[in-house]
């Protein structure tokens, strides 16, 4: 009995060992801090852009309307707008809106994130955070050059990344608008306290990846978290104009208490405003908060001006 009474001790103790571990384990990841790039001049950044593009066109693997796309009006104008998609997606997303902004005289830059849009529609399990920033880091050098003033807009894990680039030091990100911004998972698909271990276990591949019931591979959706998991904490004060959420209460992905606390921290150390829009539940719209229905017109506007810091948009409400 004594034996046996040990053994079981000896196994407990390996339990609690291996569950201290995971929480202890650092999650920041080299090559996450990404220096900002050199200035482009705009001729510069529309071939670049225009080099991408082709590039992408001449992929088979990668889906004709998937392409990353560039709306110019031929000249650096005075507004610029980054747009990142969201995880599993592609810049098609961003269709609508993107003519939105352009129609307000914006020139608008939604680049393809790394092992999204491709005719594997299992290759995005592959993604690497740091990847994710690079490519982040790479589409604002492009955007930065296309406008005086120049922002981002993010929704899901492209939020996350849009979140990332506006406290890089250095960039110059004015606006920034958060559309269901993934900073965590809704605690009904997983509780707070299993994040962490989440992110060491299948964010670093020591467990064989898991697919959900949505398509998400945890070992990418992870990939997101560790950026989140980055941040600067507290955060910094960047020269940030405007800041801006957009939240559906169907979303049964994200956390919508991080979507929102993160992001007011952000705007309290820029001293401005945070503001909310939570979309009514009679939309009906879910996780992505682009996908509008027959009154998509009407919102996209009041994204924009959501982004432009407008102090009353319709159905906002100020933070």
């Amino acid at each position: 009995m004594p034996e046996i009474i040990a053994l079981l001790l000896g196994g407990l103790a390996l339990v609690v060992a291996a569950v201290a571990g995971l929480y202890l384990w650092p999650v920041g990841r080299r090559g996450l801090s990404v220096a900002p790039a050199r200035p482009l001049d705009f001729d510069t950044a529309i071939r670049a852009a225009e080099a991408t593009i082709a590039a992408e066109a001449a992929d088979p693997e990668i889906r004709p309307e998937s392409r990353s796309r560039l709306l110019s009006h031929g000249s650096r104008t005075g507004r610029a707008v980054l747009l990142l998609h969201g995880y599993t997606l592609a810049p098609e997303q961003y269709a609508g809106l993107a003519e939105e902004f352009f129609d307000s005289g914006y020139n608008v830059w939604i680049p393809r994130a790394p092992q999204h849009g491709t005719v594997d529609r299992r290759a995005h399990h592959r993604v690497q955070a740091g990847e994710l920033t690079t490519y982040a880091a790479q589409g604002w050098a492009v955007a930065a050059a296309l406008g005086d003033e120049v922002g981002v807009v993010g929704i899901s894990g492209g939020a996350v990344l849009a979140t990332w680039l506006a406290q890089v030091p250095g960039n110059v990100v004015r606006h920034l608008l958060l559309l269901s911004p993934f900073f965590g998972p809704n605690p009904r698909q997983a509780p707070t306290y299993a994040v962490k271990p989440l992110i060491v276990l299948y964010g670093r591949r020591v467990l064989r990846d898991r697919v959900t019931s949505r398509g998400y591979s945890l070992a990418a959706v992870t990939q997101y978290l560790t950026i989140a998991r980055t941040l600067p904490n507290p955060p910094r004060r960047t020269g940030l104009r405007t800041a801006a959420v957009a939240i559906s209460p169907l979303d049964a992905v994200v956390d919508l208490r991080a979507a929102v606390h993160l992001p007011r921290r952000i705007a309290d150390a820029n001293a401005i405003p945070l503001r909310v829009c939570t979309l009514p539940e009679e939309l009906g719209v879910e996780h992505n908060t682009l996908n509008l229905g027959v009154d998509g017109d009407e919102w996209r506007r009041r994204y924009v001006a959501l982004y432009e810091g407008d102090p009353a948009p319709l159905n906002t409400a100020g933070a």
